[in-house]
């Protein structure tokens, strides 16, 4: 017993060693990481492979169902363009066997053999679909943001928390090494006491007066608008262009932004700010996609932080905070004794130590997941919750929906976090917004 341990033990640091070489992360952080995993690991048979349904299988559809299929099967694909219907079931056929196509997502929900729902549509679909898969009693990794809207996030936490199904927000970046160490940093006030965290996202894009074609045929354009308004055909408003419309998503307030105000708020270690303001910089040209392809915003914390979001603008007033390199694209967390920078290509701080010493045993030790696909998987076996959580993805994607709400009226307004609505000056203007109107019959009908 002895010697399997000391080999057990050297395997161990060893692996440790590599991670942090390859890394750049400091040891004492990799050591810890995996030591948090090896204990977290459920215990699964080789032969639990569960049966999975992509819905929407455009280009990151695909991409999380091939990460998927590590962990189950793809029995069944839907989507309402019939290209990108045969592409997935192409791309996912395995040893002649094809999977099931579907035009409709609540058919598909029908299926026995679906154990979890690997959902990518636009955002303005993440809603009915999530709560139709909950009632289905299906287990779902959902792409990021989490809704469209705040009342909506109320509608997805009642239904999975009813139904009891495992939820996983495609805010991936809580499972990057590099997030998890910044964030457990600052919430041990390894910065001395934190006072700022700007967050930097690329700009959006402009265009307009698109050319007018006929709907594919191939194209189910009415089922694809959903609960959207009616809206001429033209093929810049939909597929991957869906996210410059205000009617379908956010533009880079929810693009980008829902990955970093996840990481932002996460750092921050509160459910959200207690007021916003924010402005255009760049606005939408007439008669084309609508979200502002610059913003700049600033929200405020109830412990005294204050938060800025913008584009890669040159000329903000809330001031470009970058790193040494002159990265924009990244979160910046400061504080009294120094600061840390991080995104997908790593982490820096304004004094190496502030990474190398390492934190003592009795600090805060934030959830850890290697893995975020992988985790949800896990999850599926445990039953627990994953580390984006469905609550962590309504908080978070409040944080876009509070800046977008704060855009499109141009007024400063006070947020209660806890009764998720705005209080005080403007209140009644800014509640307005908290809910959209679904067109019909693509409202909570639909899936009821």
């Amino acid at each position: 017993m002895k010697k399997s341990f000391h080999i057990s033990r050297r395997s161990f640091l060893q692996r440790a060693a590599i991670a942090a070489a390859a890394s750049g992360l400091p040891l004492w952080f990799v050591q810890r990481q995996l030591a948090a995993a090896e204990a977290g690991k459920p215990v699964t048979s080789p032969n639990a492979r569960p049966g999975l349904a992509l819905i929407g299988c455009g280009g990151m559809g695909q991409g999380d169902a091939d990460n998927a299929r590590h962990y189950g099967d793809i029995v069944a694909v839907c989507d309402v363009d019939e290209g990108h219907l045969n592409s997935a079931a192409n791309r996912f056929t395995s040893d002649g066997k094809s999977p099931a196509k579907y035009n409709d997502f609540r058919k598909l929900l029908e299926r026995t053999d679906v154990n979890a729902v690997i959902q990518a549509t636009p955002d303005h679909w993440h809603t009915l679909i999530n709560l139709a898969a909950a009632q289905a009693g299906k287990d779902v990794y959902g792409e990021k943001p989490l809704t469209l809207t705040v009342d909506e996030g109320k509608h997805i936490i009642r239904a999975v928390r009813k139904n009891k199904i495992v939820f996983q927000t495609g805010t991936q970046q809580r499972s990057s090494t590099y997030f998890h160490l910044a964030c457990e940093l600052v919430r041990n006030q390894r910065l001395g006491k934190l006072k700022e965290v700007n967050v930097f996202v690329p700009a959006g894009i402009r265009g307009n007066n698109f050319a007018k074609v006929p709907v594919p045929a191939e194209f189910n354009y009415d089922f694809w608008l959903g609960q959207a308004p009616s809206a001429e055909y033209f093929k810049e408003r939909c597929h991957q262009n869906f996210r410059w419309w205000f009617d379908y998503a956010g533009g880079p307030v929810t693009d980008w932004g829902a990955h970093h105000n996840d990481i932002a708020r996460w750092g921050i270690g509160l459910a959200g700010p207690v007021a916003v303001e924010a402005r255009i910089v760049t606005p939408a040209l007439p008669n084309g996609y609508t979200t502002p392809s610059e913003f700049a915003a600033t929200l405020d914390w109830a412990n005294g932080v204050k938060q800025t979001v913008q584009t890669t603008i040159a000329d903000s007033p809330y001031g470009a905070i970058l790193d040494e390199k002159g990265q924009r694209n990244g979160i910046k967390f400061i504080g009294a004794d120094g600061w840390i920078w991080v995104n997908r290509d790593g982490i820096s701080a304004s004094s190496p130590e502030l990474l190398r010493t390492p934190l003592p045993e009795n600090s805060v030790k934030l959830e850890v997941s290697k893995n975020h696909m992988k985790n949800f998987f896990d999850c599926m076996t445990s039953r627990k919750d994953p580390i984006a959580s469905v609550e962590n993805g309504h908080h978070s994607a409040c944080i876009g929906h509070l800046i977008i709400i704060a855009l499109r009226t141009g007024l400063k307004l006070k947020w209660d976090p806890d009764a998720e609505t705005f209080t005080g000056d403007n209140a009644a203007e800014g509640n307005k917004h908290l809910a959209r109107e679904m067109r019909a019959p693509y409202d909570y009908k639909f899936v009821a």
